[in-house]
């Protein structure tokens, strides 16, 4: 059965959803929903996203969104198949969930609001508010200084092994340094530059990274 993922692939958190099923072989189809034209609030998509959000997913019968539950469940439904993304131990997977939990609370909201403010909004024609934008970078400064002294003592946020933990990080990061031209907040930590090398170099995230160009 593919699994239908509903969202574009160049969107961060359907990507987010994408890489995992890569990174478990799982075979997928992308039913891309325009963002800019409001898609996502339409009926077909809100009978599947009550918030008009992307992504949400359709495996058979069963129907899922929120892309952290979504790479939680296929890490778990194929936990026999490719890597170990969830942890082996309850202390192992204990802390996979702490660092997703940082992810989503402390990291992803402050990359969010960046790239809204200097990508999206001045699509829309609107003004950004650069005053935000600063406050965010000095924000996730601080953060990305708890990543490096975790780094230092640990490879992958998690422990020794690539889990969703890292996985959760790859679209913002690669908006962060891509789009909002801020890669100097990940270069000059010396710990956080070399994790972001080993996973944004793993086979899975390349061929989405050429998936999202060609859907360009």
């Amino acid at each position: 059965m593919v699994v239908k993922v509903f969202g574009p692939a160049t969107a961060a958190c359907p990507q987010r959803v994408m890489v995992c099923l890569l990174e478990k072989g799982v075979e997928f189809e992308v039913v891309d929903v325009d963002l800019e034209a409001g898609e996502q609030k339409q009926p077909h998509i809100l009978s599947r996203q009550p918030f008009g959000q992307v992504p949400a997913v359709e495996d058979g019968d069963f129907r899922l969104f929120e892309s952290r539950a979504i790479i939680r469940y296929y890490a778990a439904k194929y936990a026999d198949r490719g890597p170990n993304l969830l942890g082996s131990t309850l202390e192992e997977k204990a802390v996979v969930d702490q660092w997703l939990e940082v992810e989503a609370h402390n990291f992803n909201d402050l990359v969010y609001t960046i790239v809204l403010q200097l990508l999206v909004l001045p699509r829309m024609g609107e003004t950004s508010d650069l005053a935000l934008v600063s406050a965010c970078k000095e924000k996730l400064g601080k953060v990305l200084d708890v990543y490096e002294e975790r780094l230092s003592k640990s490879t992958y946020l998690a422990g020794a092994s690539f889990t969703l933990a890292d996985l959760s990080h790859l679209p913002g990061i690669w908006f962060l340094i891509n789009d909002a031209k801020m890669g100097h907040l990940v270069t000059k930590r010396k710990n956080v530059s070399t994790w972001w090398e080993a996973i944004s170099n793993r086979p899975a995230w390349k061929k989405l990274m050429k998936l999202a160009q060609s859907s360009y």
